[in-house]
């Protein structure tokens, strides 16, 4: 079967009056043996990536999360694993290694892991890619995972290409957390700041919320310093003049 592909609209749809946290930019979908596979172009505010999602014959489902950068990488790996695997001969289960393993290849993308390993079972022979949170798993914890059948290698790869050669191979996004959002009240109003992130880059939304009212305004990233100094110079002006009314209505002293 010949992988399709679908596109999601607008990738700056809202719902609700608020911006979904992630958008979904195009799929693909292949059949490959009994396994069907999804590769989905997301993006969140941290960036773009492909979510790989593996479907089985009896429903179950299995996913892992690839950087574009990070599967740019993979496309060369899978390239290079299915040329190992061609130039393989018949199974044979008497030079296959006890742990199966005939090729293994490792990634890493900030702190995650991304083992590639070639295997051979009474099944036949498939590449697993399994993923590791190194500082947040121990070394030889569970992990999420997929496995393609060998003979599809060379099918995911040009799916693969395809995107990449469409959404490019940089990462976008923040290359760190975000700051929190912040929450204040002042008499019977509520005011919040969210940070978040688009297509444009990095913004502020101020919301003002009463019942039954809220407004909001967003404001560039580029722009805050300009803010600052404009409400800095308010303060400080405002600051003048109320110490100028003070000061005008103290009564001056009588000399002696």
């Amino acid at each position: 079967m010949f992988p399709s592909r679908v596109f999601r609209g607008d990738p700056h749809h809202q719902s609700g009056g608020q911006q979904q946290q992630e958008q979904e930019l195009a799929t693909k979908m292949l059949q490959i043996q009994s396994k069907r596979f999804y590769l989905d172009v997301k993006q969140n505010r941290r960036g773009r990536f492909i979510k790989v999602a593996e479907v089985g014959a009896d429903g179950r489902r299995s996913q892992i999360f690839l950087a574009l950068s990070v599967a740019e990488q993979f496309r060369g790996h899978l390239s290079a694993f299915s040329d190992y695997y061609a130039s393989l001969g018949p199974p044979n289960p008497d030079t296959v290694p006890d742990d199966g393993k005939l090729k293994s290849e490792v990634m890493v993308k900030d702190n995650r892991r991304y083992y590639l390993d070639l295997k051979e079972n009474t099944r036949g022979r498939f590449l697993r890619v399994s993923v590791q949170v190194s500082q947040t798993i121990p070394r030889g914890g569970p992990r999420s995972q997929i496995a393609i059948p060998a003979q599809g290698m060379i099918e995911f790869r040009d799916a693969l290409t395809d995107l990449l050669e469409e959404f490019g191979t940089e990462d976008g996004g923040y290359k760190g957390e975000l700051p929190e959002g912040r929450h204040m009240r002042v008499e019977n109003k509520n005011f919040y700041f969210d940070i978040g992130q688009n297509n444009r880059g990095i913004y502020m939304r101020v919301s003002e919320v009463k019942t039954n009212f809220r407004t909001a305004i967003t404001i560039p990233e580029k722009s805050w310093s300009r803010f600052r100094d404009v409400f800095a110079e308010y303060c400080d002006k405002m600051k003048e003049i109320s110490d100028k009314t003070t000061n005008s209505g103290q009564e001056t002293p009588e000399p002696k």
